[in-house]
């Protein structure tokens, strides 16, 4: 994606913001884009990559945070929320069933992420974004 290629250098520096999966919103295409253009990129991406079956609107694609859906990919928001939680690790489940399989569920599409990428160092944030979720989670 040229506008996510065009500013990975401010991305490397960006603070973490982790969500309730282990996710690094801070450099999230769909969480950082700020442009219709930049969304619409997004969501082709998402669709090259296998993660979406068409090209989804900007509407679906935007995302504000955890919270801005009432579910997630991985079913861990409405988790927490039943074990009125902020974040998996506070749960006496944790490491649960669920959260083995969103990360094997995760980690099974690294490769599908990597061959969309334009070059290595653009997946390279992605890992940062998406791929991390067991040390995220574990912070």
């Amino acid at each position: 994606m040229k506008w996510y290629i065009d500013r990975l250098e401010e991305l490397k520096n960006a603070e973490k913001i982790i969500s309730v999966c282990g996710d690094d919103c801070a450099v999230c295409p769909r969480f950082i884009a700020r442009t219709d253009e930049e969304l619409r990129e997004t969501a082709e991406f998402w669709y090259r990559a296998g993660w979406r079956d068409h090209v989804v609107s900007n509407d679906e694609i935007r995302c504000t945070g955890c919270g801005c859906r009432p579910t997630c990919s991985f079913m861990v928001l409405p988790c927490t929320k039943e074990h009125q939680v902020s974040r998996c690790k506070e749960c006496g489940e944790f490491e649960c069933e669920r959260v083995k399989d969103m990360y094997r569920r995760s980690y099974d599409k690294m490769q599908q992420c990597r061959d969309a990428c334009e070059n290595e160092e653009e997946f390279q944030m992605f890992v940062r974004a998406f791929y991390e979720k067991e040390k995220n989670l574990n912070l």
